[in-house]
């Protein structure tokens, strides 16, 4: 089976990327697999790709080369296909608009998987008839605006099927979104086993990890740590990542006088060697579309205080078997899941051991497992229905009028500032 995975940038880092080339690495073990990337800003791809998967790119914007293409015309005006009200909206243009259709059109694949809303919307739109169109959504519905729903639902109902990282976010889309004939299914994101052995429980050290981002909510996991320094000031607590917090993280850090107790460590890759430096994991986020960081740690070993937010947390920690829900927001709460396994070392080493133990279920090659199913059952099933079709050409013309209402809103808007500034 040809499948191929279509990106928007395969030479970056994030979650999106690192599940990408997890399930494209595991599923090439026995099928023919691509990533194509829509973008190409440096030479080499951040995560390695098994040597069976090709990787290949569709505008390239590195500077000092020859391909660079960001001075094109093509590349200066907006973009038509790519849906105005995706996040990435404005990183599209002409040139990857015809890119995309040219690649879709041609593309001699049997499966083709999109991994983001907007890529997922040119997937139903462009791609000739024959392969399967599989959509993945790695954030959430309830995430993305009523703008960019009422677009999705022009597209989707072409897609053959559409996962989520969820069993929550499909529920929600079954039930929020009208998809006639659209298989939507819970995909984990795959985490590999880690490469370094596991956490022995000795390191007296809380670890967290993930963009400086104000959704992760590290404030309250700094003001909890607070708590625990004041009990516990044996116990340290590392946060790996980079984001636009990191100053103000910085500056409650000196607030509260835990400059020997908190230390911002900066992006890590890999990021398995600083877990297994650890004991406890914490994940203190206000709202998480997987949690892919929570699999990272326990697999290494690690219990995690997590917060139970929306949507992934509460779908792979159990609660007091290998890791520790507390409530969103609450920090006396945070506290207080890190205090009783730092107190308790028997307790702490007996969630250990079964973080290990659950964690296995989003090995890299149980996922692809399931892919593999949905292809087969898919192929057996046939492209999506004539119905779909018609309720998708339906929403897609209503997609279009609202495209078009909101590109007068904004040329108003930017009219009346330039007016202002004039």
């Amino acid at each position: 089976m040809h499948i191929s995975f279509l990106i928007h940038n395969a030479y970056g880092i994030g979650g999106t990327i690192r599940t990408t080339y997890n399930l494209a690495n595991t599923l090439a073990e026995q099928h023919d697999v691509e990533v194509v990337s829509v973008y190409r800003h440096r030479d080499e791809p951040v995560f390695r790709a098994d040597p069976r998967v090709r990787v290949h790119h569709l505008v390239d914007i590195r500077k000092d080369t020859a391909g660079y293409e960001g001075d094109s015309p093509e590349f200066r005006r907006p973009a038509q296909d790519f849906p105005r009200a995706e996040g990435r909206f404005h990183q599209y243009n002409a040139l990857t608009d015809r890119r995309i259709a040219d690649h879709l059109a041609t593309a001699e694949a049997d499966v083709l998987v999109g991994t983001r809303p907007g890529l997922n919307v040119a997937l139903a739109r462009r791609a000739r008839r024959g392969p399967l169109r599989v959509g993945q959504e790695h954030l959430t519905l309830d995430s993305h605006s009523r703008a960019l729903r009422t677009q999705l639902r022009g597209a989707y109902p072409r897609l053959d099927a559409l996962t989520t990282t969820t069993e929550a976010d499909a529920t929600a889309y079954r039930n929020k979104m009208r998809l006639p004939g659209v298989r939507v299914d819970a995909m984990a994101n795959p985490v590999p086993a880690p490469d370094v052995a596991p956490a022995d429980g000795t390191g007296k050290w809380v670890v967290a990890a993930g963009r400086l981002a104000p959704v992760k909510r590290y404030d309250l996991l700094i003001r909890a740590f607070d708590q625990v320094r004041a009990q516990r000031p044996d116990w340290r607590l590392r946060i790996y990542g980079a984001g636009r917090q990191k100053d103000a993280l910085r500056a409650l850090i000196g607030q509260l006088g835990l400059y020997n107790h908190v230390f911002l460590m900066g992006p890590a890759h890999p990021i398995d060697p600083e877990w297994a430096k650890g004991s406890i994991a914490a994940v203190t986020s206000s709202l998480e579309s997987f949690g892919m960081t929570i699999v990272e740690a326990m697999r290494c070993g690690l219990p995690v205080v997590a917060t139970d937010c929306p949507h992934g947390p509460g779908e792979i920690i159990d609660n007091g078997v290998d890791g520790r829900l507390v409530p969103v927001g609450d920090v006396r709460a945070i506290a207080g899941g890190l205090l009783e396994l730092i107190n308790d070392d028997d307790k702490r080493g007996r969630m250990s051991a079964a973080a290990l133990v659950d964690a296995q279920r989003f090995d890299p090659a149980r996922i692809a497992e399931r892919y593999e199913s949905l292809f087969t059952d898919l192929t057996a099933r046939g492209p999506a229905g004539p119905l779909g079709r018609f309720r998708g050409s339906l929403h897609r013309t209503r997609g279009a009028m609202l495209d078009g209402a909101y590109a007068v809103r904004d040329a108003g808007r930017a009219a009346l500032r330039k007016g202002r500034t004039a």
